[in-house]
């Protein structure tokens, strides 16, 4: 045998070229698309129809059935789409994955791919320099392109050959004759190559390589890539693994689709093949049968081999189309949901880690932030509630308002950290900017999370030591907090519209308005002093109220400025006199 441990480290080296060159292919795809591959996944909920479709384009744009799986489970577990909703998806990104394959069969085995491969990248290269960032994204692709075909050479080349290792051939050899089984030990050859390599599109090119230079036959590789549409499945269920149960059922259906269409072609497999033999034959009468060991048959092996693939799973999801809802049930049965299972703290939509895309992480972080939004909104109506007479209704206030400050404080912790790792990547400069403006939000809104808090212990304070406010100041604070409502609101309504065009104009009016009732107020504490209406125990208290309401206001604003992406130069104070 001939076959050297330096010729293997060079078998792993190629193999590693072709999934970087994927990787960067895959990459620049994806800030091609940018926003779009956000509307694709975002329109996806219309019709099971349509989430095939959805999963298909994705697919193709990511050209990797894993990544869109992964932000399906991940989508599911932040609530933007229903376990039942991504099952189309799915299914669709099961028939988009064979597009890899066609183009390194059709590429890398029909064609002298390597020089235009190479010329692709002398094209492209001094684009990667370019300002004009679609440009430079584009160019990324192609050369990721080119390097993805120069990886797959290597590949060929580094394949040990039969003649010089009859050894090697004979051993894989002794798996193929015990008929049916042998078909179940290469359909788990097939997994195990997808879970090593962590890539479908990687294992099927491991898979067309060894078809191509004789190692395995036609039956056989189709084995594997019925294997590989198995091993596919296991990243989207790691995934899960930190989801909610709605998350784990996505990746539980994943994988108990693919399963049930390895099955029922197993059992039609071999009038099957002969089927993609005879379809081969017609287009290409001069090759004869895919199953010789001609040179030119294992080339047309290739296409029958990326046939069989689409075949399968376009009959696959045809077949199983109408049994989803059974499937559904099933799914589950199985993954039930626990009652107290999702009631904890936990970030609802960023615990599955990054996504493939920089735009996708970025929506997901904000989805946090609109959560957040609302957990503001509740401490609002929390600290409201204070003010109502019954004492256990006060202390259960007291104590929602003080669990819920934890929360922010984790929250702007955990969505930080999940910023700071999206900006690890090489980030466009427009997805450079949203994160500097969301890391100014959660700091914005942490903050008011503590002003809440502090009121609340105030309110402690003055219940304690049995200090009264008169009922015209009790108004009057009740007044203000109905006005910050009203921000708070607006700033909700802002954050459903990140990304467009947001008038500042009405967050300068409610501004303007706190102001002036700021104004007014302490005009009303100092002559209440005068008066002696109260003591200055009381004037704190009311003072304390009065000012941290207007810092919360000054917060709001803040966020809504993050929102609209503009910091407007003059005070908002200064607007009200202009």
């Amino acid at each position: 045998m001939n076959y050297t441990l330096f010729d293997f480290l060079q078998l792993i080296g190629a193999l590693g070229i072709f999934i970087y060159g994927m990787k960067i292919f895959s990459d620049g795809l994806q800030k091609v698309a940018g926003s779009r591959l956000r509307a694709i996944l975002k329109g996806m909920t219309t019709s099971r129809l349509r989430g095939i479709f959805t999963g298909f384009t994705a697919t193709t744009i990511t050209q990797s059935s894993s990544t869109t799986t992964v932000m399906v489970v991940s989508f599911v577990n932040a609530g933007l789409i229903t376990f039942v909703e991504s099952t189309g998806v799915i299914m669709g990104a099961n028939i988009g994955t064979t597009v890899t394959a066609w183009m390194v069969s059709v590429f890398g085995f029909k064609m002298q791919i390597t020089p235009i491969a190479i010329a692709m990248i002398g094209i492209f290269f001094p684009f990667m320099f370019s300002d004009r960032e679609k440009l430079k994204n584009l160019a990324e692709a192609m050369i990721g392109f080119g390097i993805l075909f120069i990886g797959l050479e290597f590949i060929k080349d580094a394949v040990p050959n039969i003649q010089d290792n009859p050894e090697m051939f004979a051993f894989l050899d002794s798996f193929t004759e015990f008929g049916f089984a042998s078909m179940l030990i290469f359909v788990a050859v097939g997994t195990l190559l997808t879970l090593l390599t962590q890539s479908s599109s990687a294992a099927s090119a491991i898979t067309l390589v060894m078809l191509f230079q004789g190692w395995i036959s036609f039956p056989i590789a189709a084995a594997m890539i019925l294997g590989e549409n198995i091993g596919t499945t296991v990243t989207a269920n790691i995934a899960a693994i930190v989801g909610n149960v709605h998350a784990k059922r996505a990746a539980r259906f994943h994988f108990i689709f693919n399963v049930f269409g390895v099955v029922w072609m197993l059992l039609l497999i071999n009038p099957f093949l002969m089927g993609i033999d005879q379809v081969m034959h017609y287009f290409q009468p001069e090759i004869g049968s895919i199953f010789d060991d001609s040179q030119e048959a294992r080339a047309a092996a290739t296409l029958g081999i990326s046939l069989f693939h689409t075949t399968f799973n376009v009959l696959n999801v045809a077949l199983l189309f109408g049994f989803v809802p059974a499937i559904i049930k099933f799914v589950e049965r199985f993954e039930k949901e626990k009652e107290d299972s999702d009631q904890a703290f936990r970030l609802k939509y960023i615990s599955g880690g990054l996504m493939s895309s920089s735009e996708l992480s970025i929506a997901q972080a904000f989805k946090e932030i609109e959560l957040f939004g609302r957990l503001i909104e509740k401490m609002h109506f929390s600290f409201i509630g204070l003010f109502m007479k019954k004492q256990k209704k006060q202390e259960k206030f007291l104590k929602k308002i003080k669990k819920r400050e934890q929360i922010t404080d984790n929250i702007e912790l955990e969505v930080a950290e999940y910023l700071t790792k999206i900006s690890s990547n090489n980030l466009t400069e427009s997805a450079t900017r949203k994160i500097r403006l969301m890391h100014s939000m959660i700091n914005d809104l942490e903050r008011i999370g503590d002003i809440y808090f502090q009121m609340s212990k105030t309110f402690e304070q003055m219940e304690n030591e049995n200090i009264k406010l008169p009922q015209e100041a009790y108004d009057e604070v009740i007044s203000m907090l109905d006005t910050v409502r009203e921000a708070i609101k607006l700033m909700r309504t802002n954050m459903e519209n990140f990304g467009d065009e947001i008038d500042l104009n009405p967050a300068i009016e409610i501004e303007q308005e706190i102001n002036r009732r700021r104004d007014i107020m302490k005009d009303a504490h100092y002559k209440r002093l005068e008066d002696g209406v109260y003591n200055s125990k009381a004037g704190v208290i009311y003072l304390d109220y009065l000012t941290r309401m207007e810092k919360i206001g000054d917060h709001i604003f803040n966020v809504n400025e993050a929102l609209a992406g503009k910091k407007l130069k003059i005070h908002s104070d200064l607007i009200l006199d202009n």
